[in-house]
């Protein structure tokens, strides 16, 4: 039996995500998120979503760009502190020693020691009740060679991402591989799962 806990912006899994910005007179500024994620493939864009009082909401604006840096589970500190404290009140960088790099195709810092990061161009906003969902569309995913692969691609088990349990406010880590996508569900492409339905 389920039980009702009412409206509560729960959503299994919450990704933790990091938005670089530069405000009007050029200061690199980021915040913790986890009201994120992919939202279209082509254009490939990522949805962002932030309150009108952040730092972040007003030089999103202003600049009409933003980044996404991933951080590690190294991290986890520093990833925190930032969802903490307002850039308005503290140089975040300066306080936990790491470092803000310039984006290459966008005017907008990404943390240099966070394994990916996903340069944007502001393409859409929405006002939503108390948050704004930027879509900003990806012009470049920028990796650090030590977490690919021996076949060129991101490896999320080095990347060591972690994710955000809104409810209980606790991080934690992603888990093992359970299955292969793309794959285990054709099991019932086979006779016994015929006449099922499809998508």
């Amino acid at each position: 039996m389920k039980i009702s806990i009412g409206a509560k912006p729960l959503f299994y899994t919450n990704p933790v995500v990091v938005i670089g910005t530069y405000d009007s007179k050029d200061r690199p500024n980021v915040m913790t998120a986890s009201w994120a994620g992919i939202c279209c493939s082509n254009p490939p864009a990522v949805a962002v979503s932030v309150q009108k009082t952040r730092q972040t909401y007003e030089n999103i604006l202003d600049k009409r760009a933003f980044t996404v840096s991933i951080p590690s589970r190294s991290h986890v500190e520093a990833t925190d502190f930032w969802g903490i404290v307002s850039g308005r009140e503290s140089d975040k960088f300066v306080a936990t020693g790491l470092t803000p790099e310039r984006g290459t195709l966008v005017d907008a810092p990404y943390v240099k020691e966070f394994p990916v990061a996903l340069e944007c161009r502001l393409i859409q906003t929405t006002e939503i009740g108390v948050h704004t969902q930027f879509i900003g569309e990806i012009l470049d995913v920028k990796v650090d060679d030590h977490v690919m692969d021996a076949g060129g691609r991101p490896d999320i088990t080095r990347i060591s991402p972690f994710i955000y349990d809104s409810i209980g406010r606790r991080y934690l880590d992603i888990g093992p591989t359970l299955a292969t996508a793309f794959s285990v569900g054709r099991t019932y492409l086979s006779d016994r799962g015929a006449g099922r339905g499809s998508r």
